[in-house]
């Protein structure tokens, strides 16, 4: 079978975009997942985002990272709304469902602020910080990220967790409202150039841990610059955005 499919890059966190609103995608064949990402042998991608018609939301948002497990992906979740704008599904503005709830999002001359989940649980370890935000993530803070293993040590620590695992992000701080970031993946098993729900922990967990009395962080990872705001209220993170942007890389079909 033959589908088309659409790449998209979010701070260089990229996707294979499928338009799924006639449920033809095989969606419980992890072999077509992973090899539509593979970088060798298939079109190549950190996962996977199926876009599908919902009767409550403008749209569905269903994404695989490319070991076949289903989670949610904030950058994944931008480059969504991007697709969606460019299916003429919505426009400016839109409300979608996702594995991890409803979200919201608005695009503004080519940059999108996508409303992530509220954040209660936080886990404050004497060197890291534990915390769910919309996918597990571990925060550690390190000296010079730039020579910092970050795959070798990324990996033990994301094994380190009981089922799933987790994600895990090395952190340095570069002022007081800015915090340079990378991150080792789970389900892609290697550091990307970009992990959203990856940066909005980071943030928050600054936060928590008074690195930082901002409520909007500025955020530069590998692949470009990102942003988390929020407002924090009896250690509960409320109205938390994730912005940056998402764009169209190429277009193309393919045989599964």
């Amino acid at each position: 079978m033959k589908i088309d499919f659409y790449k998209f890059q979010g701070t260089g966190n990229d996707f294979v975009m499928i338009d799924n609103r006639e449920n033809l995608f095989p969606k419980e064949s992890i072999k077509t997942i992973s090899h539509l990402c593979d970088r060798h042998f298939g079109i190549g991608a950190d996962g996977i985002i199926l876009i599908e018609n919902d009767t409550e939301f403008d749209f569905k948002m269903i994404y695989f990272n490319a070991d076949g497990s289903e989670t949610f992906c904030g950058n994944g979740g931008r480059c969504a709304v991007a697709f969606a704008k460019q299916l003429d599904i919505i426009k400016n503005k839109t409300n979608f469902i996702a594995v991890d709830g409803p979200h919201f999002a608005e695009i503004e001359n080519g940059i999108i602020s996508l409303k992530m989940i509220d954040v209660e649980e936080i886990k404050v370890n004497e060197n890291s910080v534990f915390t769910y935000t919309g996918t597990q993530h571990h925060v550690e803070m390190v000296e010079s990220l730039d020579d910092y293993p970050v795959f070798e040590n990324g990996k033990k620590i994301r094994y380190s967790y009981n089922d799933p695992g987790s994600n895990v992000n090395f952190v340095e701080q570069i002022n007081d409202t800015t915090f340079r970031v990378r991150t080792y993946e789970k389900g892609v098993e290697n550091e990307t150039l970009a992990c959203g729900t990856g940066v909005t922990a980071v943030a928050i967990a600054m936060h928590k841990t008074n690195k930082t009395t901002s409520n909007k962080i500025s955020l530069p990872v590998e692949g470009g610059n990102l942003e988390v705001s929020f407002i924090e209220e009896n250690g509960i993170y409320k109205n938390v955005y994730l912005k940056g942007p998402a764009k169209f890389v190429f277009a193309g079909e393919i045989n599964i």
